[in-house]
């Protein structure tokens, strides 16, 4: 069942337009209004105690009255580290720069910023929030341990296969955990186990994908990169 509304509070600061995102928009330039060291405190308890990560975003609904972030630290330091993941990826594989920047610019665009919007839409900040605390350990998994284990997870046979497919199940299985307890915290939701569901689609298509010798590391890597692996 999809996740709804509780009869006993209104939907209509869900869904209202947040005055909040013209402010959030201006300190994106301003790293001084920024709390860079808060944010880096979420970015790791979001790998290790994610739970915690929502018991604040609790406390910060009650001190501000709202449940979406107004700081926008988070979606800026995100995307820089996504920026030099993806030049890392590019300086090992890549031997065309302008190739690179598209490469650094769509990544940004297509993996994070628009697969969020797509997500939730700007008159809903907390559901962008949700997408950007689930995103991280994804973007740890999927980018930072998979550039180091780059090597073998490209390499042919059934062991790069097995391994790619497991962390890629991990990663994508904890993403949407990580959903579920952006939207389990919210007391107007119901049914909020929806957000686990994919979870399970993940665990059954893993097999599948392992037996037939798919192996989705070399499959991103030769659409990204001139380089064929």
């Amino acid at each position: 069942m999809l996740p709804t509304v509780s009869k006993t509070r209104s939907s209509s600061s869900a869904s209202r337009p947040n005055p909040m995102f013209p402010q959030y928009l201006r300190r994106i330039v301003k790293w001084q209004q920024m709390d860079i060291e808060y944010t880096f405190w979420q970015m790791l308890h979001l790998c290790t105690a994610p739970k915690v990560v929502y018991q604040h975003t609790k406390y910060h609904k009650q001190t501000k009255n709202q449940w979406a972030r107004d700081d926008p630290a988070f979606v800026v330091i995100c995307s820089l580290l996504l920026a030099v993941a993806t030049v890392a990826y590019c300086a090992a594989y890549d031997h065309s720069a302008a190739h690179a920047v598209f490469v650094v610019i769509s990544v940004l665009l297509f993996h994070f910023l628009l697969a969020g919007i797509f997500l939730a839409t700007c008159c809903w900040l907390y559901a962008f929030d949700v997408h950007c605390n689930s995103f991280f350990p994804m973007f740890a998994m999927l980018y930072v341990i998979h550039y180091f284990l780059s090597p073998l997870l490209v390499a042919h046979g059934f062991i790069p296969v097995l391994l790619s497919n497991l962390l890629v199940m991990v990663a994508a299985s904890y993403y949407h955990y990580l959903n579920f307890l952006g939207y389990d915290v919210l007391p107007f939701l119901e049914t909020t186990t929806f957000f686990l569901y994919p979870i399970g689609v993940v665990i059954i298509l893993s097999p599948i994908l392992i037996l037939s010798g798919f192996n989705p590391s070399r499959y991103l890597m030769n659409i990204y990169f001139s380089q064929r692996i």
